[in-house]
């Protein structure tokens, strides 16, 4: 298996996050790499998400989202996580994408949570989004939550 490491940025281009996976599977547009989170973290709405938990992370080079699958150690589903960014790029040893800010939450029983749509706002305005990307991502959470309530891949669990 091939290492990768995830590199997402805001629009301004600068850095926002980076860790490290492992290359599973890729197919067309398609690239599915598996992570587990090195050390715990406190997210407001999924509460604590413990060292060792399991991700599945599924990103497009035509789509602008990306779909991450978390899971307890035991592989039982923890929780979906979709995250609205610009189509990723992948040259084999890092995938890169800029993260458009907002997200959304899909609980085991495939309830919805739309989040950070006023960080989205906010750096709409601070990073002078065109029009057209904003109705692009808004249009793309549309997609995701449409794939989300029918149990569509990638959320068919």
């Amino acid at each position: 298996m091939n290492a990768v490491t995830v590199r997402s940025f805001k629009y301004d281009g600068q850095p926002h996050r980076s860790w490290s996976a492992t290359l599973r599977h890729r197919a067309g547009t398609l690239i599915t790499l598996d992570a587990v989170f090195a050390e715990p973290v406190a997210h407001p709405l999924i509460g604590h998400i413990p060292q060792g938990t399991i991700s599945t992370e599924f990103y497009w080079t035509d789509r602008w989202y990306s779909v991450f699958r978390f899971a307890a150690p035991n592989g039982a589903l923890r929780c979906f996580y979709g995250n609205i960014n610009i189509p990723v790029e992948f040259d084999g040893a890092t995938l890169r994408f800029v993260d458009l800010d907002i997200d959304l939450l899909v609980m085991p029983d495939y309830t919805c949570h739309v989040l950070d749509l006023d960080e989205f706002r906010t750096n709409a305005r601070r990073y002078r989004y065109p029009p057209e990307l904003r109705r692009t991502c808004l249009r793309a959470l549309r997609e995701l939550m449409a794939l989300a309530r029918a149990h569509r891949f990638p959320f068919d669990a």
